[in-house]
């Protein structure tokens, strides 16, 4: 079971960049995903989530963030637009679910880290 994002880099401010987190070893379409990002000396955030039945952005983001998800390839993205020096951080996606009252499946990817700067 193992979530691998990429897609992170250095870019400009107004820039975009699209993360990607593939999914091996279970179906992402049976969980919660979200990408949370940790900024230097901060804690991490939660950036946006996606479920069946909704999705949800964290204000900073909203407008400027899309998240995503594609079930036949079990990916999970983040497009991100009009990116400022403040989203500078390190990025990961998580796959949650919760089947029972003492079973959870919770995995995380190892980061990205994306650099806003000119």
């Amino acid at each position: 079971v193992q979530l691998v994002e990429s897609g992170g880099g250095l870019v400009q401010p107004g820039g975009s960049l699209r993360l990607s987190c593939a999914a091996s070893g279970f179906t992402l379409s049976n969980y919660v995903l979200s990408w949370y990002r940790q900024p230097p000396g901060k804690e991490r955030d939660l950036v946006a989530y996606i479920s069946s039945t909704d999705t949800y952005y964290a204000d900073y983001v909203r407008g400027r963030f899309t998240i995503y998800k594609d079930n036949p390839k079990n990916a999970l993205y983040l497009k991100m637009n009009s990116l400022e020096p403040k989203d500078t951080a390190v990025y990961r996606c998580r796959a949650f679910r919760r089947l029972n009252c003492r079973r959870v499946d919770d995995y995380w990817g190892q980061g990205t880290q994306v650099t806003v700067s000119s």
